[in-house]
């Protein structure tokens, strides 16, 4: 299939299609993907993750600020002063309208410099929803034992790290029924002296915010995608990519999509990435190393926020995104042009196709008519259809399908002029042989008359003698030639081919004898297709060539083997052998490689085995089995004949 020419053209358009397609596609997957990952998507993350965390550190600035102004209003200043009697009543509206003005805190609280109770906003926030503050519990807390209070009161403003507000959830502490994977659970504390308008180094109290942790959780890092675009090809947004948050050790997880994760240390179970905490502990900012968490491989940047010094709390703000992600504009081009190669492949081959057949047409009638020729009919001729090369090809062949018809005959003519030669030649050598002993001998008988010789009885009968017997040489090779012309018709029958080869042993008993030879003959019983007379004549001349090998001697082997379907039988001497190139004519006509005889014997044997269906050859026998020749003659069976039993005889 793969050696017709259309076969090769359809092969060859694919090739030409597919090749361009795997090399662009081995650019598009190993290069394009590169320099997505290495450049753009690397300065992507980088760029966004310092973004984000410009973005906390501006957020919580402005709400230290807002509690900075607070803490100068002059209603808190007079509330914590010598004043507050009249002042304290208007406190807590005071408060309540910033809150509302700024929702992201839970809890406005005024303490004095010893660390009592001033006044507080009245209600909080729990999922959008303002519910009262517990005032009582407020009122009875000891701030003076606060970490914070003792720092603010001090004159330091202070940020109280990502924690649970025992003042908003003491209950739910106490009863160990907080839910810790809700954001809203979780506050900042911003802590702001009230210093004095004459001294600023008095501390006259403390304003305490409480900055819920929606305020970074959702605001900031959920939110953070939004609207924020791959600048690459076709400018995708990245879908898998978010944000994180861990605390200044540069471990703990406090802002996560899976809030579940509040508190885990990333350098242990279950999530183990200690390359990471690595990473963010030996620099500022920039790529962690690739890794896989919950199944995804991740690329990753990180940047840290400002320090305490700095007015921050030191968190390290990471931003990834799955691999998968990353790649997905590379997968789609590459999907993109499989189908485009699909559909031009598709349309390219069925074109080939059509080419293709409509081109080799006339190639395989050339085929068809070749074949023609071959069988023997020289007068095929396709028809030209066309003037182009296959045309040109059509007309040269018609041209040479006549040229050969008429060598042909003009070879049939010659070859049997040459026939006629060759057997007048042979013809006339081989009567030629037996003509000169007669003639001397004639001659001889002559001269001993007219010389009225007294030995010219014995001569006349010597004369007569050899007259005979080369008369009789003469009828032999009469009856060789005439074999070999195949002038009589085959007539087979179901014959016993044992008892064929029995007859034709027993015929040359006396010859083996008298050469010294041993006769071992076994076999079976069978009765194959055959004409008797014929394969007797085959017999007799196997026989006779292996008696005439062993001059000195030697063993004499026939073996009849049959199966389902064939005979064989096998006539083995232990002569003195043929070699190779001998061997290769023995049944060419009138080879030979005696000083006499026609060379028709092994001739005449192959045509009346072929006749038969049969086949003939002759093989060597190995020395170390005992040298000599096997002659091996395969006829088939006579349907229906049955073994008669082994049998064997020396």
């Amino acid at each position: 299939m793969i050696r017709r020419i259309s076969t090769k053209w359809v092969l060859a358009v694919l090739a030409a299609v597919v090749v361009p397609f795997l090399g662009f596609a081995w650019y598009v997957d190993l290069k394009l993907a590169d320099r997505i990952s290495h450049d753009l998507v690397q300065d992507y993350l980088v760029r966004y993750a310092a973004d984000l965390a410009d973005r906390i550190d501006d957020e919580l600035a402005e709400r230290r600020l807002d509690v900075e102004l607070l803490a100068s209003d002059p209603i808190v200043y007079f509330s914590v002063g010598e004043s507050r009697d009249v002042y304290v009543p208007l406190l807590e509206p005071s408060l309540d309208r910033i809150v509302r003005r700024s929702p992201g805190f839970d809890l406005l609280l005024v303490v004095d410099a010893e660390g009592r109770f001033v006044g507080a906003s009245s209600a909080l926030r729990d999922g959008g929803v303002r519910v009262p503050v517990d005032s009582a519990r407020l009122r009875a807390t000891n701030y003076a034992a606060l970490d914070w209070f003792d720092i603010a009161a001090a004159g330091e403003p202070w940020l109280v790290d990502h924690h649970v507000s025992p003042l908003l959830h003491a209950r739910e502490l106490e009863a160990g029924t907080l839910d810790r994977s809700l954001p809203s659970n979780y506050c900042i504390g911003i802590a702001e002296p009230i210093r004095g308008s004459d001294d600023p180094t008095r501390i006259l109290g403390v304003v305490y915010g409480v900055l819920n942790w929606n305020v970074v959780q959702v605001d900031l890092l959920d939110n953070y995608r939004e609207g924020q675009t791959f600048e690459g090809i076709g400018s995708e947004v990245y879908s898998s990519s978010y944000s994180w948050l861990w605390k200044s050790d540069a471990k703990t997880i406090i802002g996560h999509l899976r809030t579940e994760l509040y508190g885990q240390k990333v350098d242990e179970e279950p999530i183990n990435l200690p390359d990471l905490v690595l990473a963010a502990g030996l620099a500022d900012s920039g790529m962690y190393p690739e890794y896989e968490f919950l199944g995804q491989r991740k690329q990753a940047a990180f940047k840290h926020c400002r320090s305490r010094d700095e007015g921050g709390l030191g968190w390290v703000v990471g931003l990834g995104i799955d691999n998968v992600d990353i790649y997905a504009v590379v997968n789609e081009l590459s999907d993109l042009l499989i189908r485009a190669t699909m559909v031009v492949l598709g349309i390219a081959v069925v074109w080939t196709v059509l080419i293709a057949r409509r081109t080799t047409r006339p190639i395989r009638a050339l085929q068809r008519h070749t074949q023609r020729v071959a069988g023997g009919d020289l007068d095929a001729r396709i028809p030209v259809e066309s003037r182009d090369e296959l045309g040109q090809l059509a007309e040269a062949f018609n041209q040479m399908t006549a040229e050969l018809s008429e060598n042909r005959q003009r070879l049939v003519q010659a070859e049997k002029e040459t026939a006629w030669s060759e057997m007048a030649r042979q013809v006339a050598h081989e009567i030629k042989n037996p003509l000169t002993p007669i003639s001397l001998s004639v001659n001889l008988l002559r001269r001993a008359r007219d010389e009225e010789s007294p030995e010219f009885e014995p001569i006349l009968e010597r004369t007569l003698g050899l007259i005979d017997r080369q008369v009789e040489n003469l009828r032999q090779i009469a009856q060789n030639f005439y074999a070999f012309a195949g002038e009589r018709a085959l007539e087979p029958v179901d014959s016993d081919l044992r008892g064929l080869v029995d007859e034709v042993l027993e015929l040359n008993a006396a010859w083996a004898e008298e050469l010294g030879v041993t006769i071992r003959v076994e076999g079976e019983g069978i009765e194959a297709r055959l004409d008797p007379t014929e394969f007797r004549r085959v017999l007799i001349n196997l026989v006779s060539n292996a008696l005439q090998s062993m001059q000195s001697g030697g063993e004499l082997h026939v073996s009849v083997l049959g199966d389902a379907t064939s005979v064989r039988v096998e006539v083995r001497d232990t002569g003195v052998g043929v070699d190779e190139e001998v061997r290769k004519h023995l049944f060419e006509p009138y080879f030979t490689t005696r000083s006499h005889g026609t060379g028709l014997g092994l001739a005449i044997c192959k045509r009346v085995i072929d006749e038969m269906g049969g086949q003939i050859r002759l093989e060597p026998v190995p020395v170390a089995d005992g040298g000599g020749t096997r002659a091996v003659l395969v006829l088939p069976r006579a349907p229906g004949s049955q073994p008669r039993g082994p049998r064997a005889r020396s």
